[in-house]
């Protein structure tokens, strides 16, 4: 009984995430129709804005964090560069290495969007404290480990 009462545990969880998904695809699609540019596009300029130091960002390191592959990055920055909301310029270190920044007005665009992204992230997230908040994101974090590790697994076993 308590494996069965697990296993709908771990079905409805599943489910939720798929919801989350879909609103969230949701979301950035509308995001990025007020910039005039597409989802990924968007998720783009959300991973540059996340990883950005002041250096610049490396395409490699973009994909790793929207989990694309590197050419879908080089494709869609390329068109970003030409909207003017980043610019690219050749690593310091290494040449091969582009790196990307997004320009004054993708700032100025994204910094439009700010009142009404902490609107929306107050609706979403209203319920919840910064603790309740830290821990499910350590929860999720450790799920997401577990399920790399398992389709990792799942490959194997297919191969």
């Amino acid at each position: 009984m308590i494996e069965k009462k697990l296993d709908r545990a771990i079905t409805d969880f599943i489910w939720n995430v798929v919801e989350i998904h879909s609103q969230m695809e949701n979301i950035h699609t509308s995001w990025a129709a007020l910039l005039g540019i597409t989802e990924p596009q968007w998720l783009i300029l959300m991973a540059i804005t996340e990883l950005d130091h002041g250096g610049g960002v490396a395409g490699i390191d973009i994909a790793n964090k929207l989990r694309v592959h590197p050419a879908f990055v080089t494709n869609q920055t390329k068109a970003l560069e030409k909207a003017g909301f980043l610019s690219r310029r050749p690593g310091a270190d290494d040449a091969r290495f582009v790196l990307m920044s997004l320009t004054a007005k993708a700032t100025a665009e994204i910094e439009k969007l700010s009142k009404r992204k902490l609107a929306l992230n107050s609706t979403m997230f209203n319920e919840f404290d910064e603790k309740t908040l830290a821990d499910l994101n350590v929860a999720l974090a450790t799920i997401a480990k577990n399920a790399r590790l398992a389709a990792r697994l799942l490959a194997i076993d297919i191969s």
